[in-house]
């Protein structure tokens, strides 16, 4: 037996020098650039290794604030992504029926002016007969800017179904929201709680967040029915039940004002705790805020009675009924929501079964989230100055941290439980604090953040004036007309969604479909799969866009699509405009619309083309700018009626919104040197390239927290023209503009919903956060549709685009319903049987998994894995399309049947898609079921001169792949 080593023997020898003779990193192309991925929204910084012209590999760039270097699996994939046999090549118009696949290729100038004709005659007779719906597009300043030159407005874009309710609950109520809008503070945060997040959105600075979180030794809790990815490195998961988050949320409010642990003093500082709420019950003024002759909010003082809330010197009482100078009665804020939420409805004991939690145990997590902000708080040593001009010689924050994403978004209380979180956060004083959330410049925003919506007065060659995506203040801001009826035709910013900020893509189409509120005769899509995964029932939206009237015509008679890929919904146009991919053109991510701002400072970035189309093909923003000088869009014409713009980039250096302010926000003014606001910088492309394409803005350690109040941070905001004013901003429990909506539905008013509305609106209209069981619950059987369906998204893909890519569907290529091991049980389910899941509007067939990390009343799958036979130029026998399925079939657009009108299965605040309120029953199928996925179309045939599909696709720099 050998002699055990010494001591001295074990010590870890000395790295050698590197020896500088040796090529440690042989280099594997000849060319690197800079841009930014687009294989999830992300939008990390990339660097492009080429030979020859060709990709040879991706990276994370170290320098990029984003990710710092790290790129996830997709990210690098982009290679097998740009290579891909289903980029479509040219032009193509339609000569079959609509999904036979039939085309024929045609030019670019046949198709802009195929294109320019039937949009040239909608425009000339009633703009509103356009239909431009975008999906995941990152190009929403100029797609909307376009919608409204046009004069259409019926534009809108992927959040409708996405997250329209995390950003509507947040805007309204703290002035920003989670994600895109806020982040936590992943350096100082003790106890981080996380609610359904999907593990391929914003997955690199999670990932590096968390990682900074655990090895600081904070406590991760996730708040998931669901443990996979995130939830799977939690220190405590807690499985709970779909669509009770809120009242979940309210339960641990419930605990903080019970024990009294609470922040007063931010409360009344920060947030309209303090203001007086008009008690007038039935009256037209009730639950409005008091306010003095200026129309600024009263509270009351303890010396000085009522008095403006904003006093630096005020000393509000928060309890108590108060008699106003006119008469009229009046209570705080902080009383009202305190009332509510100390009610025995929201106790531990009362909720714990109907989110699949002990009581004990919410009891035990608001303990631990009290003692964590109360007794852990944390103090930086950082002069700063507030609003009121008062020097603060430290910084002190609550270090407990919220993150919330789809998982409570999508469903039709999604408003208001991200409403519940936001005032959870507002009680603890965790609110852009040191360790608490954070908001992301150029956030916050006022509350809300601008003017109403445009697209009321819709004329013939007539521009909108103003966003069609904005910000309804209350009734007066509704797209309706003088009877109540909808303007748009999605039917968003109506009485059925008063809050739908971005709009309401889901619906568009069956809308159109029956006329409901009117027909349309263009719909102009752009990257959105309308007819497969971004459906939520594909089934029905197949039949609509194939449905003809009884003269042969198509119920929507014309329909125009852009995308990169032969996706399922390709087929069903009748114009295809071929785009690039995401390495092929210029992109602007801008501040105007979804910047990469942090809580360090405010940034943007720009994607540059770092290979050539070797295709036919044209960047869709290049198309829509020379559409809209064809059409003559004022601000896309000069006077002389020439184009104003020669291709995106031009538009970005040279388009400004308003004067000094554009598309990109950095190295603006003639020279380069100004940011956010100054004239256009002819070099600004070229420096944005120099900078690794992106802008970033560095805020110094005085304007880090408390930006809703930071006196030097809003000044700043105000002079790089992020926001308007430099007023400090009060973050809202009690929701005024929702209290009007509901004053008009009491009668109030001269603009009232209809009777059959008016219940609706006041119920769910409530300006303080409630919970209600999900609307598709109601109308069914609960007891026969037993499960909760919900569907996440895998860290390896994102939307449909992942799983036609060579490398990452290796790592899925084909979905199961997974449920608990002990339901299958009672079920005689084993693992991998075939099984039937049906709902109230149809059934699927697929394979199940059993696993144990899932809430036992619920199964899920992975969203988008399926694909229809034949799409994406995938092999037609592909295990995307006969072992993967969409639990879309399953999901149905509208709710249950209703007295004589149809509602969307939708939040009936902001019109947002409940795909996760699904309810179904499951069961095995019989002998002989098994081994193919249903329902199962035909296979899609493909159009004209798509490449070969490879056994085996390569990518290399000798020949084309």
């Amino acid at each position: 037996m050998p002699e055990a080593p010494t001591p001295s023997q074990l010590r870890p020898l000395a790295s050698p020098s590197p020896d500088k003779h040796v090529e440690y990193s042989t280099p594997i192309g000849d060319t690197v650039k800079t841009t930014t991925c687009y294989m999830c929204a992300c939008r990390c910084g990339i660097r492009v290794h080429l030979k020859d012209g060709q990709v040879r590999y991706i990276e994370g760039n170290p320098d990029h604030p984003v990710n710092k270097g790290v790129l996830c699996g997709k990210g690098s994939a982009g290679i097998m992504t740009q290579y891909s046999p289903a980029k479509l090549r040219a032009p193509l118009k339609r000569i079959g029926p609509r999904g036979s696949g039939e085309y024929a290729e045609i030019s670019w100038d046949e198709a802009l002016e195929t294109a320019t004709g039937w949009l040239k005659h909608v425009r000339e007779t009633d703009p509103r007969q356009l239909a431009f719906f975008t999906g995941r597009d990152q190009s929403q300043s100029l797609t909307g800017f376009w919608a409204a030159q046009f004069g259409t407005p019926n534009f809108a874009a992927h959040g409708g179904f996405c997250s329209v309710n995390m950003a509507a609950g947040g805007l309204y109520t703290i002035g920003g929201s989670f994600w895109e809008f806020g982040e936590p503070d992943w350096d100082r945060a003790k106890y981080f709680l996380m609610f359904g997040v999907a593990e391929d959105h914003d997955s690199n600075p999670i990932k590096m967040g968390l990682a900074k979180m655990k090895a600081r030794g904070a406590k991760f809790i996730s708040v998931n029915p669901v443990r996979t990815g995130y939830s799977a490195i939690a220190d405590e998961w807690v499985g709970i039940r779909p669509g009770t988050d809120g009242l979940f949320a309210l339960a641990l409010a419930h605990e903080l004002l019970r024990t009294d642990q609470i922040d007063l003093e931010f409360l009344a500082r920060y947030t309209n705790a303090s203001w007086l709420v008009v008690r007038n019950p039935g009256g037209a003024d009730d639950g409005l805020f008091a306010r003095d002759e200026a129309g600024k909010p009263l509270a009351w003082d303890r010396a000085r009675g009522a008095v403006d809330a904003s006093l630096v010197d005020l000393s509000a009482v928060m309890v108590g009924d108060f008699t106003l100078a006119d008469g009229r009665k009046a209570q705080p804020v902080f009383q009202l929501m305190a009332e509510r939420y100390l009610a025995p409805e929201y106790a531990p004991e009362a909720v714990a079964e109907r989110c699949g939690i002990e009581a004990a145990r919410i009891r035990t997590i608001a303990a631990e989230i009290a003692d964590v902000a109360f007794n852990q708080a944390i103090t930086l040593e950082q002069p700063w100055t507030d609003v009121w001009g008062r020097r603060h010689e430290t910084m002190v924050g609550r270090p407990v941290a919220f993150h919330a994403m789809r998982g409570i978004s999508a469903h039709s209380n999604g408003f208001h439980s991200c409403r519940a979180l936001h005032v959870l956060q507002m009680l603890l004083g965790a609110v852009d604090t040191p360790g608490s959330w954070r908001y992301k410049s150029p956030f916050p925003r006022p509350i809300p953040p601008g003017p109403g919506p445009a697209g009321r007065g819709a004329k013939p060659n007539t521009p909108l004036a103003g966003n069609i995506l904005s910000f309804p203040h209350g009734p007066d801001d509704l797209l309706v007309d003088d009877d109540g009826n909808p303007l748009r035709i999605d039917k968003a910013f109506s009485w059925d969604a008063p809050l739908a900020l971005h709009g309401m893509m889901h619906t568009v189409i069956g809308n159109a479909g029956i006329g409901d509120p009117y027909k349309i005769d263009t719909l102009f899509m752009f990257m959105a799969n309308m007819a497969w995964n971004s459906a939520m029932n594909p089934g029905e939206v197949i039949r609509i866009l194939t449905e003809q009237q009884p003269d042969g015509e198509y119920t929507i008679p014309h329909v125009i699509y852009s995308d990169a890929y032969y996706s399922e919904t390709v087929p069903y146009a009748d114009l295809i405009l071929p785009d690039t991919t995401y390495l092929e053109r210029w992109d602007c991510i801008s501040i105007l619309d979804r910047p990469i701002g942090s809580a360090h400072g405010a940034g943007d970035a720009i994607r540059q083309p770092v290979l050539k189309p070797d295709r036919d093909v044209r960047p869709f923003q290049d198309v829509l700018i020379e559409l809209g000088s064809r059409l003559g869009l004022p601000a896309f014409t000069k006077p002389d009626g020439s184009p104003r713009w020669k291709d995106y980039p031009d538009y970005i250096v040279n388009h400004e919104r308003m004067p000094g302010v554009g598309p990109l926000a950095g190295f603006r003014g003639a020279d380069g040197t100004k940011k956010g606001v100054g004239e256009p910088n002819p070099d600004q492309l070229q420096r944005y390239i120099d900078n690794g394409c992106f802008w970033r803005d560095h805020l110094p350690p005085e304007q880090s927290y408390y930006k809703h109040a930071n006196k030097d941070y809003l000044e700043q905001s105000k002079a790089m023209g992020l926001m308007g004013k430099s007023d400090q901003i009060v973050m809202q429990i009690w929701s005024e503009p929702l209290q009007k909506f509901r004053l008009a539905a009491e009668g109030h008013g001269t603009r009232q919903p209809p009777d059959r509305l008016r219940e609706r609106v006041r119920t769910y209209c409530d300006p303080l956060p409630i919970w209600y069981a999900p609307l598709e619950h109601t109308g069914q059987d609960l007891g026969e549709f037993d499960l909760s369906a919900i569907t996440q998204r895998p860290m390896a893909m994102y939307h449909s685009w992942g799983s036609m890519n060579a490398w990452l569907k290796q790592i899925l290529g084909s979905n199961k319903l997974y449920m608990a091991r002990a339901r299958g049980a009672a079920l005689g389910i084993e693992q991998d049987d075939w099984v039937w899941v049906e709902s109230r509007a149809g059934r699927l067939k697929c394979q199940v998994a059993l696993m144990e990390g899932v809430n036992p009343d619920t199964v899920w799958t992975w969203n988008a894995i399926g694909k229809r036979s034949g799409a994406w130029n995938l092999d037609p026998g592909s295990t995307e399309s006969t072992k993967g399925f969409l639990l879309n079939h399953v999901i149905s657009e509208w709710l249950p049947a209703q007295e004589g009108f149809r509602q969307a299965n939708a939040d009936p605040v902001t019109g947002q898609a409940a795909w996760y309120d699904l309810r179904v029953k499951v069961s095995k199928c019989a002998p002989g079921e098994e081994g193919i996925t249903s329902p199962h179309p035909e296979t899609l045939g493909l159009p004209p001169h798509m490449p070969d599909r490879p056994d085996i696709l390569r990518y290399s720099t000798k020949a084309k792949p």
